[in-house]
């Protein structure tokens, strides 16, 4: 079993110490991109994983290619051209002080790519699952019309094809928003996830009662954003919900929801205190629900609760990949919140 995986990796420039912008006098740099993070994550936990995207031919690109491959991250069908690397900068928020991102990743590599240019069909040779996210398309029409190129070679040989919404307001700038292309790509998909500001920014669907600023969400409230997904989107079996209650920076609750068309599970409730990164939270997320789906087939509830120990844990995790093992995951699910020194 492969999963494969397409979308843009950065260099990640973050403040160090909780730092503003304005006082940061140097960066820790490392790499990070949604769905790199999920092969990451993937492949910590054992699985064989492909991860496809352009990288400028030069030595920040193998740099990157150096790092996936330090994780265990197929690398075969990256492409290589183009002018630069993308770059994000972080800053991490504090108590009532949020985290901030700024992009610098116009006319990246993979912002140029162009359709033809990947052989899809190699590339999913062998391969069961298809996995992009919401971020690929919005980086530029060229890398929306090489997703949509990549959904339909997967569907065409029959694997399943997951998506994370993703809706990241500051980078649909090229001429389409979201609500006008992602419906097409969301509409070939089995597998759905997203959380409260995707749905309602992309598809206009609200939750009937529910406020994520109070830090106090009940799954039952998101059951109906579940249910309009599944009705906008009838080809996909699974629409699976992250339900963040933001009560600080450094406090957050954490679950989630999965409805498969008639049942609505619901994993438990965890309180994340003194939370250390909580960036790649929802790509951790989605790389527990593809292990879980792959490992424990028909037990969709073991899989949600393994996805949100898993991102549970993320939050403990400096950068963005999530590297806890299965045993750790496991562990929390049983219910260890513990904290002590493995001996």
């Amino acid at each position: 079993m492969k999963i494969v995986t397409f979308g843009e990796i950065m260099l990640r420039l973050a403040t160090p110490e909780r730092k503003r912008f304005s006082q940061a006098t140097s960066y820790n740099a490392s790499f990070g991109g949604g769905e790199a993070n999920v092969a990451v994550s993937l492949a910590n936990f054992g699985l064989k994983t492909e991860y496809i995207t352009r990288l400028p031919a030069n030595d920040l690109g193998d740099a990157v290619l150096m790092e996936l491959r330090r994780y265990g991250v197929g690398t075969t069908h990256i492409l290589r051209g183009g002018e630069r690397l993308g770059i994000y900068f972080l800053e991490t928020g504090s108590v009532s002080r949020p985290g901030k991102v700024i992009y610098d990743r116009a006319h990246s590599s993979i912002a140029e790519i162009r359709p033809g240019m990947i052989n899809w069909k190699e590339v999913f040779r062998d391969a069961s699952w298809f996995h992009w996210t919401g971020i690929t398309p919005a980086v530029s029409e060229g890398a929306s019309l090489v997703c949509m190129e990549a959904i339909n070679a997967a569907r065409r040989s029959g694997m399943t094809v997951s998506c994370d919404l993703n809706f990241r307001k500051n980078l649909w700038k090229w001429g389409k928003s979201a609500a006008e292309v992602m419906p097409e790509l969301v509409n070939e998909c089995d597998i759905i996830l997203g959380n409260e500001e995707d749905a309602e920014k992309v598809f206009g669907i609200r939750p009937d009662s529910a406020d994520v600023l109070k830090g106090d969400l009940k799954g039952s409230d998101y059951e109906s954003v579940c249910r309009k997904l599944g009705a906008l989107f009838p080809k996909a079996g699974k629409i699976i919900i992250t339900l963040r209650g933001s009560i600080s920076a450094d406090h957050n609750t954490w679950s989630g929801l999965l409805f498969d068309g008639q049942r609505l599970y619901e994993a438990p409730v965890y309180q994340i205190t003194h939370i250390v990164d909580r960036v790649g939270g929802g790509d951790s997320f989605m790389a527990g629900i593809i292990y879980g789906m792959t490992t424990w087939p028909g037990d969709d509830l073991k899989a949600l609760n393994f996805a949100v120990a898993a991102s549970c844990l993320k939050h403990t995790i400096h950068g963005d990949f999530n590297l806890v093992t299965v045993a750790e995951v496991e562990q929390l699910m049983k219910g260890d919140t513990s904290g002590r020194v493995v001996r």
